[in-house]
């Protein structure tokens, strides 16, 4: 962990009853919300505000975990944007013999991007065109702050966008974020990112260049606008574009060289059809960046009826 700064003024501890403790501050544990692979996310109650807010606990197995840990640590305090989950405090402790790091970041109370549209799937019904848009603007809003401090989220779906009471959607899940330019040096660098890619970029929402990275190439925050069209095209159809290709068992790295196919029963107006099928390109040099996106949804929503636009 050579040159890593690691703040070790943060002190937590698992207390009785239930509590623990960061940053001098109490809190109690209410109950788990999710479990992944090398993480676990429980809802605390702070003791002073009695304010409920999300506790990450990230196994960190080898010094690489840690250094992972590390930055995403790094990266949530590089932000203070409305559209990227804040970090409240965090700390890195020997709990239970193994080496964890605990973010403490705030509860948003109506979930993922995700869950709100699999709620509408199983009602039968759908998100008009001006939710659509006010929320894909914010999204676009929170991805634009991160291009311009030269990074790549490389992980954008559903699953890792929160709406807040307002419907404003919050980035999160910051831990494979990275230099948004990556220079490809020789089949050996390709293959280390293909890798990579391939355990940390979500198979539906991959970009095509990350599957097959070429010897000698840029990859670059465009990625993550690939992954944006998969996240608006999720918002029109309520699944991914190619969430049925993966659970079918087929190649995914081969659907996404073709260009995407929105189906004729698509009921949006030809404007954000348009601003789907111009965001999802399969050549990344063709695809447009985070301001031209942006820009894009700021016309269909001054063309569009009652649509307010003073939503970030």
């Amino acid at each position: 962990l050579n040159n890593v700064p690691v703040k070790m003024g943060q002190t937590l501890c698992i207390c009785s009853r239930g509590s623990l403790t960061i940053d001098n501050k109490k809190y109690y544990f209410v109950q788990k919300l999710d479990e992944g692979g090398f993480s676990y996310v429980d809802l605390v109650e702070g003791a002073k505000d009695g304010r409920f807010y999300a506790l990450k606990r990230i196994l960190c197995h080898d010094r690489e975990g840690r250094q992972e840990a590390q930055t995403e640590v790094e990266m949530h305090q590089v932000f203070n944007h409305p559209n990227i989950l804040s970090l409240v405090a965090h700390a890195f402790v020997d709990h239970g013999g193994k080496r964890e790091a605990w973010l403490l970041l705030p509860y948003v109370r109506k979930g993922s991007l995700w869950s709100v549209l699999e709620k509408l799937r199983d009602k039968g019904s759908f998100m008009s065109e001006k939710e659509i848009l006010q929320i894909f603007r914010g999204i676009c809003s929170g991805l634009k702050a991160i291009h311009e401090k030269g990074y790549a989220h490389r992980d954008l779906k559903p699953t890792n966008v929160l709406l807040d009471e307002d419907d404003r959607p919050v980035l999160m899940d910051l831990g494979s974020m990275n230099r948004a330019r990556i220079e490809v040096r020789g089949s050996r660098e390709a293959m280390t990112i293909q890798d990579w890619a391939a355990q940390r970029c979500t198979i539906s929402y991959r970009a095509p260049e990350l599957f097959n990275v070429e010897s000698h190439c840029i990859i670059d925050e465009r990625t993550d606008i690939w992954s944006l069209g998969c996240v608006l095209y999720c918002m029109m159809m309520l699944e991914g574009p190619y969430d049925l290709v993966f659970q079918k068992g087929d190649s995914v790295a081969l659907a996404v060289q073709n260009p995407v196919t929105i189906p004729q029963s698509c009921s949006y107006s030809e404007g954000l059809q348009m601003l789907l099928s111009s965001i999802m390109v399969s050549n990344p040099q063709e695809r447009p960046n985070i301001n031209w996106v942006l820009d894009q949804v700021q016309d269909l929503q001054s063309r569009s009826p009652n649509t307010q636009t003073n939503m970030v």
